[in-house]
């Protein structure tokens, strides 16, 4: 199956064109994560897994031109067939959260069966120098991971994972020195920080290519180019493991981009050997 024959890529093709409210972002998020459950679900049992009221659920197929949710059900069955996943009774919580987090990862890698918005990705991050990334709250380590990494193969990464007054100025310096695209990455709960400096750095005129949970986050709106992974929401706080795996692949697409990328991780092997680095 293809990505665009996916469940999750016809559920977000019903819901594109629609203005939805925060609620019925949710509503639809919680329908794409679950993309092979939805059609079997009743009113209440998705409000339970949106994390909303019944009511609200009826409102949100109404706005998608149902005449509610029953016929909205009917539709998803015609158009996103799939068989209800495993009963998941016999899993403690913590297996939960785990196979919550390996469906995660399956829709992940059904949407790089399209790899073109991940290179295109690469290609605006590995021409912008400085490259700034910014991960504020949540989506600090996310941000520090890729920057770590980022800064074996790029000349120039600047690390944003603090808010505040300084960050428009950061990137301001940024646009100064040559920057021309911001890796922002953004998780639950979306700080209204994050959206304010997105919409900042692209006045100033850098392209802002986002990590998302969703592609109905309230940063898509100030993002020239997202790439969702969703997190798993099991657990008592946020488990994000297909967000730093899109950071890795994202990674990749940039070192496709970067001619120097091979000679520079070889030179850092030669000098960690020579320093003793590493105890391996």
């Amino acid at each position: 199956m293809s990505a665009t024959d996916s469940p999750a890529a016809r559920l977000q093709a019903l819901f594109e064109g629609h203005r939805l409210t925060p609620t019925q972002r949710r509503i639809a998020h919680s329908m794409v994560r679950r993309a092979a459950d939805v059609p079997f679900l009743s009113s209440v049992e998705l409000a339970e897994l949106a994390g909303v009221s019944q009511p609200s659920v009826t409102r949100f197929a109404v706005a998608l031109g149902f005449d509610g949710y029953p016929a909205l059900r009917r539709h998803l069955r015609e158009v996103a067939p799939a068989e209800p996943a495993a009963d998941a009774g016999s899993y403690n919580e913590y297996q939960q959260a785990v196979e919550a987090e390996i469906e995660n990862l399956r829709h992940l890698a059904e949407a790089l069966a399209d790899p073109r918005p991940v290179q295109r990705a690469g290609r605006l991050l590995a021409a912008s120098r400085p490259l700034p990334v910014l991960g504020l709250r949540a989506a600090a380590a996310q941000a520090h991971g890729f920057a770590y990494f980022a800064a074996k193969v790029h000349s120039d990464v600047r690390l944003l994972n603090e808010g505040g007054t300084m960050v428009h100025d950061r990137i301001d310096a940024a646009v100064r020195a040559g920057a021309t695209a911001l890796l922002c990455f953004a998780l639950p709960r979306h700080p209204r920080e994050v959206v304010d400096t997105l919409d900042y750095a692209r006045q100033a005129g850098l392209t802002v290519v986002t990590v998302a949970d969703s592609v109905f986050a309230p940063v898509a709106k100030v993002s020239d180019l997202l790439l969702p992974a969703a997190v798993g929401t099991g657990l008592a706080f946020d488990t994000a493991c297909a967000p730093m795996l899109l950071g890795r692949v994202l990674l990749e697409a940039m070192c496709d981009d970067l001619p120097e990328a091979q000679s520079r991780l070889e030179e850092f092997d030669v000098k960690a050997a020579a320093r003793g680095l590493f105890v391996d």
